[in-house]
This record gives C-alpha cells, structure tokens and sequence, in this order.
C-alpha cells in the first residue's frame, strides 16, 4: 500500500497539486475538522465507488483519523482497479500534531 504523510499533503495542497483527497471518516468527525476532502464514510464507499470513478487514473489521496480505516479503503479501491491511491499515513491526528495544532480530533 501506497502512503503520503501528511508533510507531502500539505506541500501539494499549497503547491496546487492535481489529486482528489478523500476523507471516510463518520459524519461527526468530517464536521468537527476536516481538510475540504469529499467525503464518503467508509461504510458507505461500496455504493459510492461510482462518485470517484471519473479519477481512476488520477491521484486519490485517502484519509481518516489515524490511518486504520482509509487502509481499508484504500484496499477496496485497489480490489475496485484504481492503482494511483495513497493513505493519508497517521489521518487527521497526524495533520493536527503536526500541520495545524489548532485543528480538533474527534
């Protein structure tokens, strides 16, 4: 499995990167902090796999809140033939002890 840590999100975030970032985490937690990823909860990503198709062959960046979940999914999207896929390594906590102290983890 592919990963990104959360140094290299925020390099391409600034520099205007072309990827999709995808956040599966449960609703509270996506209104409590997120990074403006779409989001698909991880158990809703089987039938909502059609809402990513059109980035196939595009960067997708996977997140969550420490990196468990988004595995899973990136998994399932690599079983789904996506192959350009990347788990956000260490998921929201990572960028919030890291990036953005100021950001809440729920």
């Amino acid at each position: 499995m592919k990963e990104i840590t959360v140094q290299d999100l925020k390099e391409k975030k600034e520099a205007g990167d072309d990827f999709v970032l995808i956040d599966v985490r449960e609703d509270h937690e996506y209104l409590v902090s997120n990074l403006d990823g779409k989001h698909i909860p991880l158990g809703d990503l089987p039938s909502r796999t059609d809402e990513i198709e059109k980035h196939k062959d595009e960067e997708v960046v996977i997140m969550c809140r420490s990196g468990g979940r988004s595995g899973k999914a990136v998994e399932y999207l690599e079983s789904q033939g996506f192959s350009n896929i990347h788990n956000l390594k260490g998921g929201i906590t990572a960028w919030s002890k890291e990036i953005d102290p100021s950001m809440p983890v729920a």
